[in-house]
């Protein structure tokens, strides 16, 4: 059974920027390091590990921040898990841990971002844990050297977390974007295909979001990863 912690210090610091070399393949341009860590630990940030007995297979990082209305949210900035411990619940485990601390310490929302071209991880995100996309954003951190992304612009979908508020029942869906499954494979193997895939689905993001619409859906086929939209309840 995996255990889920907070990161015990520096040495356990040091362990997760190993982990983000091994999941994300990033160079150390991209990496953060054991003094983000330690910034974030001292901030209210959340620095949590999950651990198989004493080896860490996965940790998350969230970091404090202030909406335009004051109101308080973390920004859950990294969660990777190491690729033999992925379809275990251990993301999940860690995103529960991460709720949990959030209550206790009266912090209502979570936001982070995620490539709308990863489907696991949309219906992850949208159908598991309840949260919607109000937010698109076309090349969010610039080029990355994370062969993940495949030497395409890191456009990412904000998802917003309302800790207080359970999944709700599908609203009228008013508009949808299919997206081939073997999307992951394209990006690899035929950049240009994947870019014209990336560049379609944020063009109709971005139509549909400044229509009020929002994505509260995610559905899964054999074939297509379907992102649902909704109007725009008040938040």
């Amino acid at each position: 059974m995996t255990t889920i912690r907070p990161l015990a210090g520096r040495h356990e610091y040091a362990d997760a920027v190993s982990l983000q070399r091994i999941i994300w393949g990033w160079a150390d341009l991209d990496i953060l390091p054991v003094r983000f860590f330690v910034v974030a630990s001292g901030i209210g940030g959340q620095l949590f590990g999950a651990f198989d007995d004493d080896f860490m297979c996965g940790f998350c990082l969230a970091i404090p921040g202030i909406k335009a209305d004051t109101s308080v949210y973390l920004h859950s900035h990294m969660l990777g898990v190491l690729p033999e411990y992925r379809n275990t619940g251990v993301g999940l485990q860690l995103k529960l841990a991460q709720k949990e601390d959030a209550l206790l310490r009266g912090i209502h929302r979570v936001e982070w971002t995620f490539d709308p071209l990863d489907l696991k991880n949309a219906y992850f995100n949208i159908e598991k844990l309840g949260a919607v996309v109000r937010t698109y954003a076309p090349n969010h951190y610039g080029m990355t050297t994370s062969h993940l992304q495949a030497g395409l612009p890191t456009d990412r979908c904000i998802a917003d977390w309302d800790l207080t508020r359970e999944k709700q029942s599908a609203a009228e869906i008013m508009a949808r974007i299919p997206i081939p499954a073997e999307v992951a494979r394209l990006k690899q193997s035929d950049p240009n295909e994947g870019r014209e895939i990336q560049q379609r689905v944020g063009r109709l993001f971005q139509e549909y979001l400044a229509t009020g619409l929002i994505a509260t859906g995610f559905e899964r086929s054999s074939d297509y990863g379907t992102y649902l939209f909704t109007p725009c309840p008040s938040k």
